[in-house]
């Protein structure tokens, strides 16, 4: 039995102890978090049986065989570090740290701890996610040209979520000072490894960042909202293709949706995760010259938390791993030069 303690036990933290309630094997024996009601609360919610305040003592524990870090931005680098130093396997929210260089600290000391240590893109569960990036690597597509990709969100716009402008889950997303990265490290973060794990990796970028402050204000309830609400990146790829990336969270009409296209000279494919996680579009071979898009109904792929724990039964990390996180913070650390200089970045 995986004795499993989750660190961070806001809002993410109540998806992922549903999730891993579901797996065999695992049992949620202890939470922590710094705000000791919030702590208490989460633990009787799920039946977890020890609450810490501070991660520290937590690791302290030699029963706890892995931790899952759900904590913000800021805290991922420190703590996940600490939880590897302490022989705990390790599942990180994303993105994986503030910067490259931090990412690169968390890379090493996985390595040096030979834990299991995975990051949380949660949209690999798509079996059409999964089914695309193995017809691209076995070249069905052929040679990939040119790929489009968005993650757009509306909950500045659209109340579907709550309202924004009053809750303080919202609002440290728009404060830099609070560790937030902006829309392009909150989700933007998810649509670069969704794209370039299947498109082919970043070899050269150019980005602009906007923030709205004429329609957000500068300041609400002690948060300065100065990080980033929109992004749109122009990536050169190592093979040669070209394509555009973009995130938003002003996107009215789409309250979260996940969107891949790629292009290649054999065919192409298409996915749109608002419609289905299983579904893959596909036009290839005579279809090309028809203009015909066929379906195919991909059979279920595991979850993060499922290739989490089975990683730790077998001993064998899967993907994504540290070092994938690691090399996606560094397109976004290449996107925030972008921005500032105006300038293409190579990566």
């Amino acid at each position: 039995m995986i004795q499993l303690a989750i660190i961070g036990t806001g809002g993410m933290a109540n998806h992922q102890a549903q999730k891993f309630q579901e797996i065999k094997g695992v049992r949620l024996a202890a939470a922590c978090d710094i705000d000791p009601q919030r702590a208490k609360a989460f633990a009787e919610k799920y039946g977890i049986p020890k609450v810490h305040t501070d991660y520290k003592e937590l690791l302290k524990d030699r029963a706890i065989d892995a931790v899952s870090n759900v904590t913000s931005d800021a805290f991922h680098a420190p703590i996940s570090i600490a939880a590897l130093k302490a022989g705990k396997h390790v599942l990180c929210e994303k993105p994986l740290a503030l910067d490259y260089p931090e990412a690169r600290k968390m890379v090493e000391a996985a390595r040096k701890s030979g834990k299991i240590n995975m990051v949380q893109f949660s949209y690999r569960s798509s079996s059409a996610w999964l089914k695309a990036q193995q017809m691209v690597q076995s070249g069905k597509l052929g040679t990939i040209t040119h790929f489009e990709a968005s993650y757009l969100q509306s909950w500045l716009v659209s109340n579907a979520w709550g309202d924004w402008k009053t809750q303080s889950a919202w609002l440290w997303r728009l404060d830099s000072s609070k560790g937030s990265k902006g829309v392009l490290g909150d989700v933007g973060v998810h649509i670069i490894d969704f794209a370039t794990a299947v498109a082919g990796d970043v070899a050269e970028v150019n980005c602009r960042l906007k923030t709205f402050t004429d329609i957000k204000g500068k300041k609400r309830a002690g948060y300065t909202l100065d990080a980033n609400d929109s992004a749109v990146m122009h990536c050169a790829l190592a093979g040669g293709a070209t394509g555009v990336i973009h995130t938003t969270r002003f996107a009215s009409g789409f309250h979260n949706r996940v969107f891949l296209r790629v292009h290649g000279t054999r065919g192409a494919l298409e996915i749109d995760l608002r419609k289905s996680y299983s579904i893959l579009r596909v036009c290839l071979g005579p279809d090309v010259h028809k203009e015909e898009w066929k379906e195919i109904d991909c059979k279920g792929a595991p979850n993060m938390f499922q290739r989490f724990i089975k990683s730790i039964q077998t001993g064998r990390n899967d993907q994504p791993d540290f070092a994938r996180g690691a090399a996606v913070q560094k397109v976004l650390d290449a996107c925030f030069t972008s921005d500032r200089t105006g300038r293409t970045v190579k990566l």
